[in-house]
């Protein structure tokens, strides 16, 4: 057995420095961890104890029953004598095995339980004493130096002296035979906690050898029986473990077999599924990492009802990580990776971009983001709806003529609730009928996702009412847009999503019906990007402005606008329809011809409808100075003199070299 290195050195105990302490400390430790071993230790051993003692008291009285039967009066038990002779037969066995474990018990107590306890009353017990006088004399001695190290340098009492002199010589004397002590305790338990550990085991393993060899006569012949069955079992359980082993071989051949195209990425070749409501798979992750910087991390991304949620390798569970409930997602170009795209919240604050590792994967993220978002996952059959949203969706950009009829998913175009939507004051209200989509715009009706060409042009291929010259020489300046004494300028922050001619402007189902098709017409030909712009609300005119250029894309005087209207579940969406001229005929007044245009905002859309209407009441009142005295008065003013409706919403978006934005329609 090796030696034991670590001991505290006796020479040392007086000097108490603190090389010693520290190692002295390590002991206190490894005593401490022993104490709570061997306490653990002694109740399994007790436990063992007691099992066995109890063993014996059970077999004991299972002698005394069996040789019972033989004095109980069985009315139909008398002659069965067979019976009673094999039952004293196993009373003998069973006594015999009693004697037998009520020994082993006996040994057990004398050879395994009573040395660990013997150790630990003595031995721990003398340690923690030795420790309790130890840190005594040591605080006797730290105040008997404190006496003596306040002995005054002038005026010095030589009794008092004398005194504290002895006093230090005492409590140091005192904390040398104590710390002597509890050393040399502490070395010789390095040596005894071995022989404690290896004692009990030493007394249990003879007690069980000792029992078994006196057993082993009595009980050889039963337990061939018992392993022969054993060995039986085992075979059986083998052959089992083989035909298992053949089938999982066979499993991994098959699997192994496919094309090497299933290994390979962005090689689908099953078409995207437009209609799920539900995904799982692992997607890149940005994350900024600094102030420019950013990493990109593989994680596992899953779907649970309407909450996104992401699971690390080596998780056992996923965490939340955005609520998708009327969220938004949209493609976006990242640091020249593919397949990215943006999930932002209902409120913007919080947004994350993440990448596919294909096409399919990446298209079925965001329809079924777009899918959870409608919150399909709550109606009863959502599969069956989010089928029917994408049927719909296809069919409100597939032409169709008059004959036809409309499909049963169509959506309700009678659908706005009271107060959802701003209109002007001179257009008439909803029917109560609403009238087919075919009644409000053309079957076919080609749809413009962008203004890329100058006002005028764009104008007169919409055939839109924008700005025009009136061909019998009457001059426009009451209506200029750059009037400098218009009484209202409010600037919006909004991404055109689209425009079409209509057939009518005098019905708010016109403008629900067009935002229906440019969405749907957006969604089937994955036309996501937008391009974000102004839109200046003016008491003459509607501008839509370049952000960056600040050159004026299109524009529309006031009077123009016959329609307007928020969309009543998307509150980003608004549209307004145009009333041109359609000179083609040669009529004297021409033919009016009307445009939807539908704009996403990033404010609700119904502030800007409310911006509008204002605008036409002070067009109004402008023919009235008392109504327009009236109004100002009602309305706060500016320091200039003009209406004060909204803080600016465009300092925030404003950013010259921000890229295209994506719609979150």
């Amino acid at each position: 057995m090796p030696a034991v290195h670590h001991k505290l050195l006796l020479e040392e105990a007086l000097q108490d420095s603190p090389q010693t302490r520290s190692l002295l400390s390590v002991f206190e430790e490894d005593s401490g961890t022993l104490t709570d071993y061997t306490n653990q230790l002694l109740q399994s051993m007790q436990r063992v104890f007691g099992a066995q003692s109890e063993m014996g008291l059970a077999t004991e009285q299972l002698s005394r029953q069996l040789l019972d039967y033989e004095k109980k009066n069985f009315a139909l038990g008398k002659g069965d004598e067979e019976v009673i002779v094999t039952l004293q037969n196993f009373a003998k066995t069973v006594s015999e095995l009693n004697s037998l474990h009520s020994e082993l018990a006996n040994q057990m107590a004398d050879g395994m339980v009573f040395p660990l306890i013997q150790f630990r009353e003595k031995d721990l017990t003398e340690i923690g004493t030795l420790k309790e006088i130890f840190g005594i004399a040591t605080d006797e001695h730290e105040a008997a130096m404190v006496k003596y190290s306040r002995l005054p340098k002038k005026k010095e009492n030589e009794k008092l002296k004398s005194d504290l002199v002895k006093e230090v010589a005492y409590t140091r004397r005192k904390q040398h035979q104590g710390s002597l002590q509890y050393y040399c305790a502490l070395n010789a338990l390095q040596y005894r906690k071995r022989v404690a550990m290896l004692e009990p085991m030493l007394g249990y393993t003879k007690a069980q050898i000792s029992f078994f060899k006196k057993g082993i006569a009595l009980v050889s012949k039963k337990m061939d029986n018992f392993l022969s069955s054993v060995s039986n079992m085992t075979h059986n359980i083998q052959a089992q473990l083989d035909v298992e082993a053949e089938a999982m071989r066979g499993s991994q051949r098959e699997f192994l077999s496919v094309e090497d195209t299933v290994y390979m990425p962005d090689m689908d070749t099953e078409p995207v599924n437009r209609t799920l409501i539900q995904k799982a798979g692992y997607l890149n992750i940005r994350n900024k990492t600094g102030l420019v910087s950013t990493a990109w991390d593989r994680l596992y991304f899953f779907t649970q009802g309407g909450n996104l949620m992401c699971q690390p390798r080596g998780a056992v569970a996923g965490g939340m990580v955005l609520d998708l409930d009327n969220s938004s997602v949209m493609a976006v170009e990242c640091e020249d990776r593919r397949y990215c795209l943006q999930i932002t919240s209902p409120s913007g604050k919080k947004s994350m971009i993440l990448q596919a590792e294909s096409k399919r994967e990446y298209e079925e993220w965001i329809c079924t983001v777009n899918n959870i978002s409608r919150q399909i996952y709550l109606t009863d059959n959502p599969e069956a709806v989010a089928i029917r949203l994408n049927q719909t969706a296809i069919q409100a950009v597939t032409p169709i003529t008059s004959f036809e009829k409309r499909p049963e998913g169509s959506p309700n175009t009678d659908r706005a609730k009271p107060g959802g939507v701003h209109a002007a004051s001179g257009g008439s209200q909803r029917t109560a009928a609403a009238p087919e989509p075919e009644d409000l715009i053309a079957p076919g009706t080609p749809i413009q996702f962008d203004i890329m060409l100058p006002a005028s042009e764009f104008q007169d291929q919409n055939r839109s009412g924008g700005r025009r010259t009136n061909p019998f020489g009457e001059t426009d300046d009451d209506c200029s847009t750059e009037s400098d004494d218009s009484l209202l300028q409010q600037v919006f922050a909004v991404r055109f999503q689209g425009s079409m001619a209509v057939r009518y402007g005098n019905n708010q189902e016109v403008i629900f019906e067009a935002m229906r098709q440019v969405l749907a017409a957006r969604a089937i030909h994955n036309i996501f990007r937008t391009t974000e712009s102004h839109l200046m609300v003016t008491s003459s005119s509607l501008r839509l402005i370049d952000p960056q250029t600040q050159v004026t894309r299109i524009s529309f005087q006031l009077g123009e606008v016959v329609q307007f209207a928020a969309h009543q579940e998307n509150g980003r969406l608004m549209g307004f329809v145009v009333e041109g001229r359609d000179w083609s005929d040669g009529e004297e007044e021409g033919e009016p011809s009307f445009s939807a245009f539908v704009f996403e905002s990033n404010t609700e859309g119904e502030k800007i409808c409310y911006t509008i209407n204002l605008a036409k009441d002070i067009t109004e009142a402008k023919k009235d100075p008392e109504a327009l005295a009236q109004l100002m008065k009602n309305m706060p003013l500016t320091n200039d003199g003009k209406f004060l409706l909204l803080e600016a919403e465009t300092g925030d978006t404003t950013n010259g070299a921000e890229e295209d934005l994506e719609s979150e329609a």
